[in-house]
């Protein structure tokens, strides 16, 4: 039994926003999401940046390298940010996050900047297995605010963390492992901003085919309004040797 992904990914400008700020990308090795902020098209090249530079890890690692791997190339993501900002004081300000994951087998190494997020469906439960790095999640857990008052908190966009060539960076790097059968999903926050947890593990729990999935999840947040830009990668966990006999 060889165990590897099926993935499929899409993005969505929404309908209110001008352009796309949103990056991803989906390979057998790397997935990856990138919102990227700071307006005038800098959010954009920010978040292709470093999306390149996960783009470059899609090859085979050994599953003892995962973290490091992934750590290394998020580091160098953010300092190719400081240098395009260097370069062009004009992109001061611009930055991205990131949720990322890097597959070896049944392994995976998974890292978070920012407010992206991963969800992973397994035996029909739901569970979001990354933790946003913002200012009203961080007053969540703290209990100095209460889950009723989160849609309406004034500084609910405020991000902790992100790659902005400025930040002291403390990537929130995991490792997992998966098991045929699981289905995961990278979004930004177009997406799960809008879409309810109840609506996203109906989608996952639906149509076998990734593509499928990632278009309806989609529809669903420009159904809700689409305010923001919509990125969706999935990946469906596989046995290679059982699909490749197909």
């Amino acid at each position: 039994m060889k165990i590897g992904i099926r993935y499929a990914t899409r993005s969505d400008v929404g309908l209110l926003r001008d352009g796309n700020e949103d990056s991803a990308y989906a390979g057998p090795h790397v997935l990856a999401v990138a919102d990227g902020m700071g307006g005038h098209a800098a959010g954009e090249i920010a978040s292709a940046a470093v999306i390149e530079e996960l783009r470059a890890l899609d090859v085979e690692v050994p599953q003892d390298r995962l973290i490091a791997t992934l750590d290394q190339a998020v580091r160098r993501g953010n300092q190719k940010v400081r240098d395009m900002v260097e370069a062009d004081p004009a992109l001061h300000g611009m930055g991205t996050t990131l949720t990322a994951m890097l597959w070896s087998g049944s392994q995976l190494a998974i890292v978070q900047i920012g407010d992206s997020r991963a969800y992973l469906l397994r035996d029909g439960i739901l569970y979001q297995i990354t933790h946003d790095q913002t200012l009203v999640q961080a007053l969540l857990d703290d209990g100095k605010i209460g889950q009723d008052q989160v849609a309406t908190y004034p500084y609910r966009s405020m991000l902790l963390q992100a790659l902005d060539g400025r930040s002291t960076l403390t990537p929130d790097l995991q490792l997992h492992s998966a098991v045929i059968g699981d289905r995961y999903l990278l979004c930004s926050d177009g997406l799960w901003d809008v879409v309810t947890p109840e609506m996203i593990h109906k989608a996952l729990s639906g149509t076998a085919d990734p593509e499928q999935v990632v278009a309806d999840l989609i529809d669903a947040a420009n159904a809700g309004g689409g305010p923001d830009n919509i990125t969706c990668v999935l990946a469906d966990v596989i046995d290679l040797d059982e699909h490749d006999s197909l």
